[in-house]
């Protein structure tokens, strides 16, 4: 059996590096990416500089801002780092078909099991890749390469935030022993926990027992833990992440907490905003919207709306989200948060119709997105908005902060 070849991409803090590449005067100061408008917020990505201070994914961002001071924040624009993902992903197809790709994230596995005759060793593909992607995009990526998604994932963890790494055919076990359990993929907190008691603090450790030893305190996991920590992985690099994806997701926290309808009807008219440019970019449509509301007591109500046609219309979307909240927004508690899924995703039709069925206000509305889409990939999602009644009252003016 062949050996496979399998090379893990991690663009280290994607959303920085991209916004770094539109702004190169970003370069010189740490970056923390956030949403601005709500005081709960919670850093989205941020910068190497900002991370050796102690800034992580997740954390509030008015600790982070405490912890990093002389950071710049940034508000997200993941329709401008989609359309990155896209260009690195066009770059990528022109050495293999087999990519598995996260959402927007910087992270690929390319399979090049066999592409030798065309396009060279593996590691030359690597280095080549890598080099075409910092000459013409402006990103640069780690490169590893491994017999599975297993070891060019370890392997990539070693070398952030910049760098390359090789494991060869037959040395995974080798490779692995000396690391920390943490660096294996796929390890529950619960699960850290309970081979630190038992003192098992290296993969070396982990694979020195065997399956029934490890049935003891694992249970049904202990054929995971014993194949990772042996190197074995026989996941295959899976191409669906191409064709599809199957959610779109926008939520905003409430400065303060609120049961103001204005106010969580122009947070709504945000989200759908965010949602309908992501869709458009990746000329997908939604048929159906789930919101979530979190109260200050905690509790949650979860409520959906559907229509039998797909749009990608912040009009169309906006009415839909609203009819979801006046089915969830039941309770007389301010709500804390609100979150937006748009599901049922599937390709815009790129036919023309003979016929069009759209009347003269539907595709002025289209055009009225398109320029707004426009302005936001190159100045900022918060440059440009739609009122939030409009759609309810049929008006397309749109308004300029």
């Amino acid at each position: 059996m062949k050996e496979r070849s399998v090379i893990h991409f991690n663009v280290a803090d994607f959303a920085v590096s991209v916004e770094r590449v539109v702004d190169s005067g970003l370069r010189q100061c740490p970056l923390i990416i956030a949403p601005l408008q709500a005081a709960r917020a919670v850093v989205y990505d941020m910068s190497e500089e900002a991370f050796r201070d102690g800034v992580r994914k997740g954390m509030a961002l008015r600790r982070a801002t405490k912890i990093c001071r002389g950071a710049t924040v940034l508000a997200p624009r993941p329709a401008l780092y989609q359309k990155a993902m896209t260009a690195f992903l066009k770059e990528v197809l022109n050495y293999s078909p087999l990519i598995e790709s996260g959402f927007a994230d910087g992270h690929l596995f390319v399979d090049v099991t066999g592409t030798h005759r065309l396009h060279g060793p593996p590691p030359d593909i690597g280095l080549r890749i890598r080099r075409h992607v910092r000459t013409h995009l402006g990103i640069n990526p780690i490169w590893t390469l491994g017999t599975s998604k297993l070891v060019s994932k370890v392997a990539s963890r070693l070398v952030k935030p910049v760098g390359e790494y090789i494991v060869s055919p037959g040395d995974e076990a080798l490779f692995l022993a000396p690391l920390p359990v943490a660096l294996l993929p796929g390890l529950t907190r619960q699960e850290l926990r309970k081979l630190e008691e038992f003192h098992l603090t290296t993969v070396g450790a982990l694979a020195g027992l065997s399956r029934q030893q490890l049935m003891v305190p694992f249970g049904s996991r202990s054929d995971y833990l014993h194949d990772i920590s042996q190197g074995i992985d026989d996941s295959v690099v899976s191409t669906s992440s191409l064709t599809t994806t199957q959610t779109v997701d926008c939520e905003q926290s409430f400065a303060d907490d609120t049961n103001d309808r204005q106010e969580i009807e122009a947070v709504i008219t945000d989200l759908v905003s965010r949602a309908g440019q992501c869709l458009r970019s990746r000329r997908q449509v939604a048929r159906r919207v789930g919101i979530w509301l979190r109260y200050s007591d905690g509790s949650h109500v979860v409520r959906q709306a559907s229509r039998r046609v797909g749009s990608n219309s912040d009009f169309v979307l906006h009415n839909l989200a609203l009819s979801a909240l006046q089915r969830a927004w039941t309770k007389r508690i301010r709500l804390r948060s609100c979150r937006l899924v748009y599901d049922r995703l599937h390709k815009q039709s790129p036919q023309l119709l003979l016929f069009p069925d759209k009347g003269v206000r539907e595709r002025r509305q289209e055009k009225l997105l398109g320029a707004m889409d426009t302005i936001r990939n190159r100045f900022g999602h918060q440059l440009i908005s739609i009122g939030s009644r409009s759609s309810i009252a049929g008006d397309v003016r749109s308004t300029i902060h």
